[in-house]
């Protein structure tokens, strides 16, 4: 039936600028750019697709416990040296490492319009 995820949608106020950080910052790649309609389909090396659409003119009204996706986990072979890109390229993360005694390393930061991230280093994939 059903055998992976296809991607993921991000609703956002600047559509064409929040793909191009993904891309500059994190190193995602255009597969679809639909200008007109302000819609981007991002794809990572390994797999997975981003979708960034525009949002309404509504504020969003969500806190941190409220259900729904919390953060969304990119996959990095070496933690320290993907850490350090990211804060040379202006990321700010939300608080410590963290490292779980089987050795997972992970962290969060906002995307600039403040959906989460996690990077994620494990020794034994999932």
């Amino acid at each position: 039936m059903i055998k992976a995820i296809e991607h993921i949608a991000i609703v956002a106020a600047d559509p064409p600028l929040l793909a191009r950080w993904y891309c500059d910052t994190l190193g995602f790649e255009t597969a679809h750019a639909f200008d007109e309609d302000r819609t981007y389909f991002l794809r990572l090396p390994e797999g997975g697709i981003l979708e960034i659409l525009p949002s309404n003119d509504r504020t969003p009204d969500h806190a941190g416990d409220d259900a729904g996706i919390r953060h969304i986990a990119l996959k990095v072979e070496d933690f320290q040296a993907a850490h350090q890109t990211l804060e040379d390229r202006g990321v700010t993360f939300v608080g410590p490492s963290h490292q779980s005694p089987a050795g997972t390393r992970f962290d969060f930061f906002p995307d600039p319009e403040g959906n989460l991230l996690q990077l994620v280093y494990r020794p034994q994939p999932l």
